[in-house]
């Protein structure tokens, strides 16, 4: 009799928590926006900060634990930054911040509130992509909705949270979710080594991985060829080193010969060994993502960029917008670009023949291995032409 009453009071368990999970409201649609996608496939949308009527860029970035704005747009909007002592930490440098708070974001048929947004100097983000950065959008957001991410079309869903079907042929991510995804991946070079790196969406590139963790881990082939470049990210400009794995593996999907950044992780980003590196949206933006943080569910559909050609161009040279110009910063030695003699500060005029002063165009002019470049080149006074061939890391 007491086994019978035992299996009775199991299975009304049982069946109160599958009857609980059956109930669970649906996630309804709320809005969608476009996007634009900006070097590395970096994700920038629009939206307003209430009660202002201008339209702000912002990053879409999970690799950031909050939602922030650039101190220009601060001031610009007489807003009064209340000091703290928290601090943020990006790979090259950590700054203390201080906070606008209880805001509200507006997108189409969506108004977000109590925001509390930490101030930043995105003035280096402004200059790489040549667009106006007011903000970057993080789990502040990411974690109150449901977003669908859909680089086909170029747009955004904000789903509420909620029970939610998710569609075929994809594959479903269970990452750690501790305002910042992290996810295990499978990567091979002279060895096969699964470890953890940060799902990123802001970072416009396939991987980063930390010196230490090559180091510690003799995972790549010895006789690896590397390349200096310059990277920007939270508190400037950083020196790294480029180079190419034999395999990425995410769930089920291969990618092959994959460029990677390699840096010096002096401010303790990935919480080595924690983390190997990060995750970037570079061969993110191959999927259809849906980011689920409430159910810490990361679904990817592959899209049509899935079979895109990975970037393996090196001219040595970086490309920024400053005062309305657009200038050569940094110039790796050894390089193409300082072989036949460009200079940081010189001013491009125009990349074959190509005059109409867009930094994205130019950007993805260089990024043509084997391509031969002519560059109409402004130093001081006087004009010079450059012929510059694009090298190739692979």
């Amino acid at each position: 009799m007491k086994r019978t009453i035992t299996l009775i009071l199991l299975l009304a368990s049982t069946y109160s928590s599958i009857a609980q999970e059956e109930f669970i409201a649906p996630s309804r649609y709320l809005s969608s926006c476009g996007f634009t996608q900006l070097t590395g496939g970096v994700i920038l949308l629009r939206a307003r900060l209430e009660p202002f009527p201008d339209t702000l860029n912002f990053i879409l970035d999970s690799g950031s634990g909050g939602i922030s704005l650039d101190s220009v747009t601060v001031q610009y909007f007489g807003l009064k930054p209340v000091p703290s002592n928290r601090t943020i930490r990006g790979i090259a440098g950590i700054r203390q911040v201080s906070f606008v708070h209880d805001q509200v974001l507006k997108l189409p048929d969506l108004s977000i509130d109590s925001l509390e947004f930490h101030v930043n100097d995105y003035s280096i983000l402004t200059s790489v992509y040549g667009e106006r950065i007011d903000g970057i959008i993080g789990y502040a957001v990411l974690s109150r909705y449901i977003l669908k991410i859909d680089y086909d079309s170029n747009k955004i869903e904000f789903w509420s949270r909620g029970s939610l079907k998710y569609p075929r042929g994809g594959y479903l991510l269970r990452p750690q979710i501790n305002m910042l995804p992290v996810q295990s991946l499978r990567i091979k070079d002279e060895r096969t080594i699964t470890s953890r790196f940060l799902f990123d969406m802001g970072a416009g590139l396939n991987m980063m991985l930390t010196s230490d963790f090559i180091k510690d881990s003799a995972f790549m082939r010895k006789k690896r060829k590397f390349f200096t470049k310059q990277a920007e990210g939270l508190g400037g400009k950083i020196d790294m080193q480029l180079s190419v794995i034999k395999e990425v593996k995410i769930g089920p999907y291969r990618f092959r010969n994959v460029p990677v950044y390699i840096f010096d992780d002096t401010y303790n980003v990935t919480s080595y060994p924690y983390l190997g590196g990060i995750l970037g949206n570079d061969l993110l933006r191959r999927f259809n993502i849906i980011l689920n943080y409430d159910h810490r569910d990361i679904y990817l559909l592959p899209n049509s960029h899935y079979n895109e050609p990975f970037d393996y161009s090196y001219t040595g040279m970086e490309l920024f917008y400053e005062n309305g110009h657009i200038v050569i910063g940094d110039v790796a030695k050894g390089s193409p670009a300082e072989a036949v003699g460009l200079k940081e500060g010189d001013i491009v005029i125009a990349i074959d023949r190509n005059f109409n002063q867009s930094i994205q165009q130019y950007k993805l002019a260089i990024q043509n291995a084997g391509d031969k470049l002519k560059m109409i080149i402004q130093r001081g006074p006087d004009v010079f032409e450059y012929s510059l061939k694009v090298k190739s890391i692979l």
